[in-house]
């Protein structure tokens, strides 16, 4: 009979092959034995008429075209085969496990099917997918997630479904001629393609697709991840990649697949080279790894929330959009915030439980011992929620070992334990929401243990930036490193109590500073899940005396807002000790969660949300976020500070690194301990005098901004004091440019031992041999790039303009000359110029001889002149400088000086921008 089936087909399709390309000569008529077998030919005329008229242009009426004939026939064979190929739905899926749900899914073996009704093609469902399981290092971590998209199946023909990505990001009303011009200008995107499995269900016409088909593809495009990271042309391999699960519900059909990635050759350096980028340390064999994924197909909301309109005064994640259905905008941008769907249960009540709260699961993956410390850190935004007339809004449940969720499901908000060989991120919040509304679906939080490691442990990866990781993240702005900061305060701080005999690390009350540490790192990344932003002006509305009250801390915290990257509230010896970190929720997070989550009536919403984001000009409520930080101007603006009066904190902290040294340089280690305590004492010292000495230096040439509409007190840019960027330059220079900064003892310095265990602190810098020149002249060589920057130039010469009285002002003539004379303090007082100070002064001579020999288009004139000018005085200062006093060593500095400034000044003169 199938031999029968198939002549008939065939018959149909030659006959319509002829027809198409002008034959004259007809196939003989089917036989009586196959009439019932055409019937069914015929169905599928339209799919090889597709497949035939799609081959080449048509010939002229009534010429013959081979060429055109044979493509057709080609085109019609394959159609034919692939239809030939479909078996009964019931022959495919015989002894298959079915489990109804959103799709209906069918499990076989290693196989597995989805079956999609006709109804569900061209329908919209939420399409996301992130790790199961990674690397361990360099973002590829299980459970972070990776991207989502409102997408569709579609039924190409009757032989080939596609999942297509919808284009959600231009958009007009529906049926309008406007919606039919996005239509046309816009593409969607093509994600993966499956062949048709089987012929129609009997009764509901649906078809069966085979999962392995359609996912055993590069969805997630980790081809170019592992490339990007690694630098090694890895490529999906389907054949020895797998179907570890499949689920399905009423609302979802969730997916994991076990993808095997290799490489066919693994990529040289050239002879003589190392790896300039390492590959892969955490598989056996670089050649081969495996990524686990998840995919989701979810249902989308059978409503869609009415969105929210983004203010930039308050910190919200945003959906952009562009809504071309009117032309009556300056332009056609909206911005929407991506928050929860919460909705009174009772809407006459003042406060009432939501009808679906936001439910945090935790994890199997987290520690028994620190599940409820990371409850109490969720359920303190509950605090907030209330103020807007929501109890009991988010709720936490423990994941039992066999009974509840898989946590990577979509609607469940993950809190999981995300182990790494190489700490880069510290905790991650991430979420997924619907393009359309901004309405958050999904969410997830990552915790790295490393925080809670004993104290001593040092990263590998030190304070890592999104522009080490923005080549293949699609949101960088989202990246979060709060943990990093967190895990070296906590080890800074730990070191400086116990050396103080406050605190034994070993003791309960470490155990306790390292759970408010947890606590902290949770709120923070719940409040990433709720959809706010960072806030990096919120560590300065307290003063230092609020700051060292206990009560007032206990009750308000540390600063304005869980969103901050705070340091830790260290008293100095003799003062009051307040609370050392963030303890509850700050001011400016009960706002936030005003405005994304009060409930106001459509009539009443922009008034009323105009009415919140206007209280911007609230001290406490000060607000900044990631990209204010990243313009690098405001001095108010900072990762890592505490206090109203940031400059007073740098100096704080300065006199906190210079206390760890000296009462670690006096300790007496036990019998036994190793001696690396102290060299990483010393590095945990350096890296607070770094941050603080590039806090300081922002008030060279700073400006603070204010996103505050009119009405506000605070004008939108607002250059800091002469006085302030006096008093920043006096703290770099007698906390960083002196070499009274870090005189070490002798006999301390030969105590800073390697660990001899620890691979990477054998071979990453400064080495086994402890260079303390070096790891100094970081830090300045940073602070003073900053300082001597073509910006910082141009923000002093244009402050003049703002300012009421310019001839108070501070000019950029001070700054160089105040510069000079720190670095070069030695021509005038005859000191020996140590090797710590001869770095120093080669980085600043080096950078006067660039500006004179290849000044940048965009150096502003006066700094050209200005350096042209200190040159010729440092000149004449090495000339007259006492070097018959001094080494060797510092002769040679004086003289090779004195010829790169000679050969500097002998140059012809730059006239670039001009």
């Amino acid at each position: 009979m199938r031999e029968i089936r198939l002549t008939a087909i065939t018959t149909v399709i030659v006959a319509y092959a002829a027809a198409l390309v002008g034959c004259a000569t007809a196939p003989p008529a089917p036989s009586a034995e196959s009439t019932t077998s055409v019937a069914t030919a015929a169905a599928i005329g339209a799919a090889v008429a597709s497949a035939s008229a799609n081959t080449a242009p048509r010939a002229a009426p009534g010429a013959a075209n081979p060429s055109q004939a044979s493509s057709a026939a080609a085109a019609a064979a394959a159609a034919v085969a692939a239809l030939a190929a479909q078996k009964p739905f019931a022959e495919v899926v015989k002894g298959a496990k079915v489990t109804p749900g959103f799709f209906n899914i069918y499990e076989r073996d290693d196989k597995v099917w989805i079956e999609i009704a006709p109804e569900q093609f061209d329908q919209p469902f939420f399409f996301n997918f992130s790790f199961a399981s990674g690397l361990g290092e360099k973002w590829f971590y299980g459970g972070m997630m990776l991207d989502s998209y409102i997408a569709t199946f579609h039924r190409l023909s009757h032989t080939q479904v596609q999942l297509i990505a919808r284009n959600t990001e231009f958009f007009a009303a529906p049926n309008t001629p406007e919606a039919r011009a996005v239509g046309e200008a816009f593409s969607n995107s093509l994600l993966s393609g499956a062949a048709v499995a089987s012929q129609p269900h009997p009764e509901r016409k649906s078809v069966l697709i085979e999962v392995n088909s359609l996912l055993f593809a590069d969805i997630p495009g980790a081809n170019g991840m592992l490339e990007r990271t690694f630098r090694q042309p890895y490529a999906f391999d389907g054949r020895n990649s797998s179907i570890t699960s499949a689920r399905a519900t009423p609302d979802l059909v969730a997916i994991d697949i076990n993808a095997h990635y290799a490489l066919q050759r693994i990529s040289q350096p050239p002879p003589g080279a190392g790896f300039a980028t390492q590959p892969p340390a955490t598989v056996p064999d670089i050649r081969s790894l495996f990524l686990g994924f998840s995919y989701n197909i979810a249902k989308l909301p059978e409503q869609p929330m009415r969105p929210r309109v983004a203010d930039a005064r308050v910190g919200y994640f945003q959906e952009g959009r562009y809504d071309f259905g009117s032309d009556s905008r300056l332009t056609p941008k909206v911005a929407l915030i991506q928050r929860w769907r919460l909705e009174k249960k009772d809407p006459q009540a003042t406060i009432s439980d939501p009808k679906q709260p936001i439910v945090f699961w935790v994890d199997r993956t987290v520690p028994v011992k620190y599940r409820q410390t990371i409850v109490d850190g969720v359920l303190e935004w509950n605090k907030a929620f209330e103020k807007v007339g929501f109890s009991n809004a988010l709720q936490v449940k423990i994941v039992s070992d066999d009974t509840d969720p898989d946590t990577r499901d979509v609607r469940h908000v993950s809190i999981r334990w995300m182990t790494t060989a190489r700490p880069l991120f510290g905790g991650v919040g991430q979420m997924q929401t619907d393009p359309r509304t901004g309405e958050i679906l999904t969410g997830s939080i990552g915790i790295d243990p490393a925080l809670l490691r004993n104290r001593r442990f040092q990263r590998v990866e030190q304070i890592a930036t999104p522009a080490a990781t923005a080549g293949y993240l699609l949101h960088p702005e989202r990246l979060c490193f709060q943990q990093e900061y967190v895990g070296q305060e906590l080890n800074f701080s730990l070191d400086l109590l116990e050396a103080r005999g406050d605190l034994d690390p070993d003791g309960p009350e470490a155990e306790e500073f390292a759970l408010a540490g947890l606590k902290d790192v949770t709120m923070h990344e719940v409040g990433h899940a709720l959809g706010l932003r960072h806030n990096f002006r919120a560590s300065t509305v307290y003063s230092q005396a609020q700051l060292n009250d206990v009560e007032f801390t206990r009750a308000n915290g540390i600063a304005g807002s869980v969103m901050e990257y705070n340091a830790t509230n260290l008293a100095l010896p003799g003062e009051r000790q307040g609370a050392y970190g963030m303890t509850t929720l700050g001011p400016y997070d009960y706002w936030a969660i005003d405005y994304g989550y009060r409930e106001i009536a459509p009539e009443q919403e922009s008034v009323e949300l105009r009415r919140i984001a206007a209280r911007s000009s609230e001290p406490l409520l000060a607000y900044a976020t990631d990209e204010d930080n990243s313009f690098g101007i405001d001095p108010e603006v900072n990762q890592g500070d505490l206090s109203s009066d940031p400059l007073q904190f740098a100096r704080r902290r300065l006199l906190l690194a210079r206390e760890l040294w000296d009462r670690w340089q006096d300790r007496e280690l036990k019998d036994g301990e190793s001696y690396v305590v102290l060299r990483r004492t010393v590095g945990r010292g350096l890296i607070v005098i770094g941050q603080s000495s590039s806090t300081v230096a922002k008030y060279i040439g700073g400006v603070s901004t204010s996103r505050d509409h009119a009405g506000s007190p605070h004008p939108p840019l607002n250059p800091a004091t002469a006085a302030q960027q006096r008093e920043a330059l006096a703290i770099i220079e007698t906390g960083l440019f002196s070499a009274d900064s870090f005189r070490f003892k002798p006999a301390f310095m030969r105590r800073l031992q390697v660990d001899y265990l620890d691979g990477s602190d054998l071979f990453s810098s400064p080495g086994v041999d402890y260079s303390l020149p070096g790891q100094v002249l970081k830090i300045q060589r940073d602070v003073l790039g900053q300082l001597m920057s073509d910006g910082v130039a141009q923000r002093i010469i244009d402050s003049e303009v703002k300012l009421d009285d310019p001839k108070g002002g501070f000019h950029l003539a001070e700054l160089y000359g105040s510069l000079h004379r720190s670095i070069w303090v030695e021509l005038r007082t005859g000191q020996e110029i140590t090797p710590l100070r001869r770095s120093l002064q080669r980085e600043h001579l080096a950078r006067i001889a660039t500006a004179l020999l290849r000044a940048s288009p965009s150096t502003p004139a006066d700094a050209r002149a200005l350096l042209r000018q200190d040159a010729r005085a440092l000149r004449d200062e090495l000339k007259a400088a006492p070097v018959k006093r001094w080494s060797k060593e510092s002769q040679a500095h004086v003289a090779e000086s004195l010829t790169t400034l000679d050969e500097a000044l002998k140059a012809p003169l730059q006239r670039q921008g001009i």
